[in-house]
């Protein structure tokens, strides 16, 4: 038994520390003098103590760490949560400092970005298509692979040339919660399973496409600029948007390699004769 003083030199913890950690039911002492009061702790809660060190090092809560250090699954799940958390902040602030660089480069003249948008025909085509909602882009990364997987699993043989584009069922471009149909081209119909479906998609008369090399998370200034060439060119959006991959992580390691083509459904607008 350690009266707390020797025992918080022992841990290179303050005595403050502890008293606080026993107020609030994490680490009491393992005998209270009932005449002196001391508080006396023991060799055996030295596991515990450094559970607890080792949570707060990883950023950990002590209100957190209240609720999860007595449950060793409970551990194994909020670590996994809380991975998943630092994982997507880690992705924003990325993204951030992608799009803080390239502005640094557009007022240095350095980046210009210019589009040629082209209005070409889409074939009809049958697809193996399976629809999600999506948290994020960087998911795609994730379900995609298991996409391919599944259609190994039913047969389905990859049409040629491989063409391979997203629907977007919100009928514009968003960053979350993406209502998403993923399409592979593929050569003939196989069964449906319960995440793949097998179906025909009609041909398109005219679309306007309009090429993007680089990271996905510039693709919102593609999809504002091809709207707006759609309205200033007297066209109207009749389908839902698409986005076929050419290049990407399968491929290019680097991400400014990456080539994604949109393609968007349109049609001319008729003119109102009447005066």
């Amino acid at each position: 038994m350690y009266q707390i003083g020797l025992f918080s030199k022992m841990n290179h913890i303050t005595t403050k520390t502890l008293r606080h950690y026993d107020e609030i039911g994490l680490l009491k002492p393992a005998y209270i003098d009932d005449f002196t009061g001391y508080r006396y702790y023991s060799s055996e809660q030295l596991p515990r103590l450094n559970k607890i060190f080792a949570l707060k090092q990883i950023g950990i809560s002590l209100s957190e760490i209240m609720e999860i250090i007595d449950e060793t699954k409970g551990v194994e799940v909020f670590l996994k949560l809380k991975e998943k958390e630092l994982e997507n902040k880690i992705r924003k602030e990325r993204e951030m400092l992608l799009n803080i660089r390239n502005y640094q480069k557009r007022i240095r003249g350095e980046l210009v970005m210019k589009y040629d948008p082209v209005i070409k025909s889409l074939p009809e085509v049958i697809v193996a298509s399976m629809r999600i909602v999506a948290p994020s882009y960087d998911y795609y990364f994730k379900i995609i692979p298991e996409m391919g997987k599944e259609m190994e699993r039913l047969g389905a043989v990859c049409a040629m040339p491989e063409y391979c584009f997203n629907l977007y069922h919100d009928g514009e471009y968003k960053e979350s919660n993406i209502d998403v149909e993923v399409c592979e081209t593929v050569e003939d119909f196989c069964k449906d399973s319960d995440i793949l479906k097998f179906k025909k998609i009609n041909a398109v008369e005219n679309a306007i496409c309009v090429l993007h090399k680089g990271p996905y998370l510039y693709l919102r200034e593609i999809y504002n600029y091809a709207y707006e060439w759609i309205k200033d060119n007297g066209y109207e959006p009749i389908g839902l948007p698409r986005e076929s991959y050419i290049d990407g992580k399968w491929n290019k390691d680097d991400e400014n390699e990456w080539l994604t083509e949109i393609q968007i459904p349109i049609n001319r607008v008729q003119m109102n004769n009447d005066n």
